[in-house]
Formats: C-alpha cells, sequence, structure tokens
C-alpha cells in the first residue's frame, strides 16, 4: 500500500523553493513511497522542479496566498476535492513566523489526515499531532529553509546521508538557447512583487551602463507583466529577457551566470538553488537572518538600520525609500566585481583579443 506525504507550502515561488530541503528529508523516508505538494498558483511551479515532489496540487488560500480570494463555500469545497484525491497518510503545513498553520490543519483533520504536522504559537488542541512552538522549541531568527526542515525533523523526517541540507532544483535547458553567451555575463533582475524591495529602477540602469564599461554583458529578466520595466533597465547596453523566461528556463539562465543582482525576491532564492552567487539589494522590512539568499556567496546591500525593518511593509514607510536609495550604482558594481573576479578587467582582455 504507497505511503503518501503531503506538503503545504502555500505562499511564492521563493517561499516554495526554501522548503526544498523539508521536502527531500520527507521523501528520503523509508516509511513514505510518494510525496505530493499543495501550493498556490503562483507557487506551484517552483515544487513542480524540487527533487523528491511526485505530484502538485495548486490551491490559493484565502488566509495565506497574496492577493488573496475570498473564503466562500465553493474555494474551500475546492480544498476539499484536492484532499480527498490526495488521501495523504501525513500532512506536514510549512509556514513563515507571521502564518498559522491551524485553519489548513483543520480542514485536513475533517478530511481525516491521522497525522498533521506543523509549528504554531498557538494553542493547537487536537489539531497537530506534532506541534512545535516558535520561539521556544525552536529561534525564530534562523533561515527559512533551517525552520522548514526543523518542522519535518520534529516528525521524524531527515535528510539522507550525503545531503547537506542546501537549496537544489531542477531547470530547463533552453535557457541557453535564450541567451547562449560567449562569455560570462551577470544577471540584473529589477523587479519585485512588493514596491518596498524594489531598488530605483534609474539605479538599475545605471548599473548595466558601468558594467558595459566593464565589458560585463547584462542579462536583465522579469515577468511578463514587466516588460517596460526590462527594456528600460536593459537599454542599448543589455539583454533584455522580460517575459521570456518560464521558471525553469529562468533557472537555467541564472545557473549559468557569474552574479545575480537583485533584491528580496524569487531570483534571489533560485540562485541559491542552482549554486550562483548573489548581489542582494535587501530591504529590512523582513529581517535578512531569515530570508537572504541561503547557502550561496553573497553580499547584503542596504541599510539594515533604517526605519522600515521589521514592519512587513509591501510599500516603504519612510519618505524616499532611503535603505535601498542609498545604495549607489558602483557600490553595486563593486559588488558584483567582488563576487566574481573572473569579470574584473573583462574589458581590457576583450580590447586586447580583438
Amino acid at each position: 500500500m504507497t505511503r503518501r506525504a503531503l506538503i503545504a507550502r502555500l505562499d511564492s515561488v521563493g517561499d516554495v523553493l526554501l522548503c526544498g530541503p523539508a521536502v527531500r528529508a520527507v521523501a528520503a523516508s523509508d516509511g513514505i513511497d510518494e510525496v505530493w505538494m499543495l501550493c498556490s498558483t503562483i507557487g506551484a511551479p517552483a515544487a513542480r522542479l524540487l527533487p523528491g515532489v511526485d505530484r502538485v496540487l495548486e490551491w490559493d488560500c484565502p488566509w495565506i496566498t497574496a492577493n488573496a480570494p475570498a473564503v466562500t463555500p465553493e474555494v474551500m469545497a475546492d480544498l476539499r476535492g484536492l484532499l480527498a484525491e490526495a488521501r495523504p497518510d501525513v500532512a506536514i503545513i510549512l509556514t513563515s513566523f507571521h502564518q498559522s498553520p491551524l485553519p489548513l490543519a483543520l480542514e485536513l483533520r475533517l478530511a481525516g489526515v491521522p497525522r498533521i504536522v506543523g509549528a504554531s504559537v498557538d494553542f493547537a488542541g487536537s489539531l497537530l499531532d506534532v506541534r512545535l512552538k516558535p520561539g521556544e522549541d525552536f529561534p525564530e531568527d534562523q533561515p527559512e529553509p533551517v525552520r522548514a526542515l526543523t518542522i519535518a525533523r520534529s516528525a521524524g523526517f531527515d535528510l539522507p546521508h550525503g545531503d547537506t541540507g542546501g537549496l537544489r532544483m531542477g531547470t530547463d535547458p533552453r535557457g541557453e538557447d535564450l541567451y547562449a553567451s560567449a562569455g560570462p555575463y551577470v544577471v540584473v533582475h529589477p523587479g519585485a512583487s512588493a514596491s518596498a524591495r524594489r531598488w530605483p529602477t534609474g539605479h538599475h540602469e545605471e548599473l548595466v551602463r558601468l558594467l558595459a564599461e566593464d565589458g560585463v554583458r547584462c542579462v536583465v529578466t522579469g515577468g511578463p507583466g514587466e516588460r517596460d520595466l526590462t527594456a528600460r533597465v536593459a537599454g542599448h547596453d543589455g539583454v533584455d529577457l522580460g517575459g521570456d523566461t518560464e521558471l525553469g528556463v529562468l533557472a537555467d539562465v541564472i545557473r549559468r551566470a557569474s552574479v545575480v543582482v537583485c533584491g528580496n525576491t524569487g531570483p534571489a532564492h533560485l540562485a541559491s538553488a542552482v549554486g550562483t552567487p548573489v548581489v542582494s539589494l535587501f530591504s529590512p522590512v523582513v529581517p535578512p537572518e531569515r530570508w537572504a539568499p541561503y547557502g550561496v556567496p553573497h553580499l547584503l546591500l542596504g541599510d539594515q538600520r533604517a526605519d522600515c525593518r521589521g514592519t512587513r511593509a509591501t510599500e516603504c514607510p519612510v519618505p524616499g525609500h532611503p535603505c535601498l536609495t542609498s545604495v549607489t550604482p558602483s557600490t553595486v558594481r563593486e559588488a558584483v566585481l567582488g563576487l566574481a573576479p573572473e569579470l574584473v578587467g573583462l574589458g581590457s582582455r576583450e580590447r586586447s583579443i580583438a
């Protein structure tokens, strides 16, 4: 008889990628034959690229998903239908510090799931069979992958021998078709879902220009809704891939890059999962101890003592957005060259070859 685990992570791409080590721990268990994931429609493409995942179910959660749907009988009936299809033997609910596993745990319990695991600051009663208390059973200020793996370990799931717990994901090799580079390049990703996490567009433009003067090619990436932004940032010096990369292809483009420049957003975690260094333009609205690039060389830029720190704001509450506007393009250029020494002097080498 197949024993199935259901792992729930109901927010965005980066959040799903960060639970990859926990997923591998569950998949490696002798008592589990299949791992299914329950994710939002935004996060599902990332789940399909995680090692150890056999199937992905999509559902947009009214209490977690950004732009959450209304709680209606129809929305909840959709969830119940998915749970009836999954029929898991164990469910592991992975959440961040500001999210509760209890509403989903209630639905899982009503669906007859015999074992439910999660972390909750609130009393869970009979909703959780294994309950970790954040701040008591584990510290809150730790990387998100460690938090997720801690939740999995509390239920007896651990990484196999030789797995050091880094992020991993599959990629789509069509990335080489989009940008088959004869030499090194830097990925610049100017967008982010929250304006509080975006470095100014003009700063991105200037960075691409400065790196072009160094002979460094920049590939500018973004989603379908960011084509105007990526075209502006790429200008005449960069390669504009805005809207042209599905998640697996984007991961492959990032995998081939020397460095990625981006804010605290999905591509930072894509880079972590494929082993590419990151220049992280990190707004302190959330703690870097939890959300900084994990397991790869990175430089964290941005005023981490700014007045917006810890607010979880999506729009900067401080006039002028000083935590990031204070970071100059020349500073980022130096950070890029510091993380990728092979780029230093590239322009002069190319001129001498020519």
